[in-house]
């Protein structure tokens, strides 16, 4: 027999029951679990790259639980209940959905009209596009979330040819930083070679988080084999020549079957 969310909230209550609950859970806050409700989140993320479906549900589990458990602790303060979460969300996803939810509403062409007209209705009652855009996001991901939500009001490249202008641009000057500045110019202008490659990646429709990670998992793949081939043909030594390094790492782009280049 499957179980309801009643039966995970109910759970989740005596977990928290001061008289016979689990002391570990106890024991937490918001604070102390919010570290976990990213962890969570992350872990969703890696079941959807590996197309690990049952992990996805497991993980999905998981997440789901992170709700529920601060939505305990915030009705054991007064706060809210998970009752008020849900109802929060639902009216907020028919006012943002007029049309699907209202018949009189002017309908929606396609998914990049639904965009504009999700962002402009979000921003509506914000002192700034900016505002909602969590402080505690990884920066990068925060760096793409800036990019797109100053496009909404028209702060944005028309195309792409100017954002490549604005990448040369921005090399130029760490070079010249690189040359003439302090260590605080020269980090400055690798923050914003970063956020130019961040709207690069925005007018490519390329996430750049998963750019990222996918460009991690290549150089942990490549480089490991690089390693294994050093260690056969060169026994004991602990460094090597970085000629020769680079030549292991063509034949590891190579077994993998990876790009040359």
């Amino acid at each position: 027999m499957h179980k309801e969310i009643d039966d995970l909230l109910e759970i989740m209550a005596r977990l928290r029951d001061p008289q016979g609950g689990c002391p570990w859970d106890l024991a937490q806050d918001f604070n102390s679990i919010a570290p976990y409700t990213v962890e969570e989140a992350y872990e969703v993320a890696d079941a959807i790259a590996e197309q690990d479906w049952p992990g996805l549900q497991e993980e999905l589990g998981d997440l789901l639980f992170q709700v529920v458990f601060h939505a305990r602790m915030a009705e054991e303060q007064g706060l809210f209940s998970f009752a008020d979460v849900v109802d929060g969300l639902c009216q907020k996803m028919i006012e943002r959905h007029p049309h699907v939810f209202d018949d009189n509403h002017q309908s929606i062409r396609d998914a990049g009209q639904q965009t504009q007209a999700w962002e402009k209705q979000k921003n509506r009652d914000k002192d700034s596009v900016f505002d909602g855009i969590a402080q505690t996001f990884p920066e990068l991901l925060k760096a793409m979330k800036m990019h797109k939500a100053a496009a909404t009001i028209g702060f944005d490249w028309p195309d792409i040819a100017p954002v490549f202008d604005k990448l040369d641009e921005e090399k130029q000057e760490l070079r010249e930083a690189m040359e003439t500045g302090s260590q605080q110019d020269i980090e400055g202008e690798v923050g914003d070679l970063l956020m130019v490659c961040t709207s690069l990646a925005r007018h490519l429709n390329v996430d750049p988080q998963l750019a990222l990670r996918k460009a991690n998992q290549r150089f942990d793949a490549r480089f490991r084999i690089v390693e294994k081939l050093a260690k056969q043909e060169k026994p004991g030594q602990d460094s090597y020549d970085l000629d020769y390094l680079d030549s292991l790492w063509l034949r590891a782009k190579k077994q993998l079957g990876h790009r040359t280049d």
